[in-house]
């Protein structure tokens, strides 16, 4: 099945599927959904399969897998097929682990630690870096509930900050690899939180189940950057979420020339196992069920 039959049956799925309440990803009555840029702070049964970018002549198509170990600790795995004119391949298997320290319902705030690994020679030599990287890792979220003036309220804002270090400062050819700052942000506006918790304006179901939203990365070298530059994207665009699964499209406007050459474009599939298969696995490993 090609990816493009992938997609179309996931969309076709979804028309079949009423919007419900999800297991994961909730301080309170706000729900942070999983945007395709930026890390989001909730640890959570998923499946993100594909998410598809285009841009300056490269395609890639990337699978990534969450597991909760506990009901607030999950692993992640991750991984891309990447196709360009130059060189084709997978890249690098990278892993994560993720616990959810922090949900306060009344503020509609979350926060999570992680730590997310690169590891060498596990992917393609076309494609894959030559070092592992271990970046240290935060992620929030938090909720605007309570803004005085009702419009206000369903805005979110959704943002994470690691430090990438490799483990070697230079490959194989004797260039410097640099450690980096990774920025990421967004900024929501949850339709299906307007229509639940301020006012139901008696739109149309998926217009009430849309989530318009921009996210801002920033990779910044800070150590051993030779000639590395400072890279990042602005990426406008909606989230679509249904009961079981979640579609996401978004445009990817670099910052500068080191960031891309043209705009291009992101979609997403993404699958909550844990209310899909809520009694086998989507249940944490070990603790509540839920």
């Amino acid at each position: 099945m090609s990816l493009h039959t992938l997609a179309l049956a996931a969309a076709a799925l979804t028309i079949c599927i009423a919007p419900a309440a999800h297991a994961h990803g909730f301080a309170g009555n706000r729900f942070f959904p999983g945007t395709i840029a930026v890390e989001d702070p909730a640890a959570a049964d998923e499946l993100a399969l594909p998410t598809a970018s285009f841009q300056d002549g490269e395609s890639e198509y990337e699978i990534e897998w969450g597991k909760r170990i506990t009901p607030h600790i999950a692993l992640g795995f991750e991984s891309a097929y990447v196709d360009s004119d130059e060189a084709s391949g997978w890249s690098n298997l990278a892993t994560s682990l993720k616990w959810q320290f922090l949900t306060d319902p009344a503020s509609e705030t979350m926060m999570s630690l992680g730590l997310e690994a690169e590891w060498a020679l596990t992917g393609d030599s076309a494609i894959a870096e030559e070092t592992t990287t271990v970046s240290p890792a935060f992620y929030f979220g938090h909720g605007f509930g309570n803004a005085p003036a009702d419009l206000l309220k369903p805005f979110a804002v959704t943002g994470s900050l690691a430090y990438e270090a490799p483990v070697h400062n230079h490959d194989d050819a004797g260039d410097p690899i640099p450690s980096a700052i990774g920025y990421g942000l967004t900024v929501q506006y949850s339709m299906p939180y307007l229509a639940a918790h301020v006012h139901d304006y008696g739109l149309p179901d998926w217009v009430n189940q849309l989530t318009p939203l921009v996210e801002f990365t920033l990779d910044q070298p800070v150590r051993n950057r030779g000639d590395e530059r400072t890279t990042g994207t602005i990426n406008p665009g909606f989230l679509w979420t249904g009961r079981q699964v979640q579609l996401g499209a978004e445009a990817i406007v670099p910052i500068n020339g080191d960031s891309g050459s043209s705009v291009g474009v992101a979609a997403q599939v993404h699958i909550f196992i844990d209310d899909i298969f809520a009694h086998s696995l989507g249940r944490p490993l070990f603790g509540a069920s839920r």
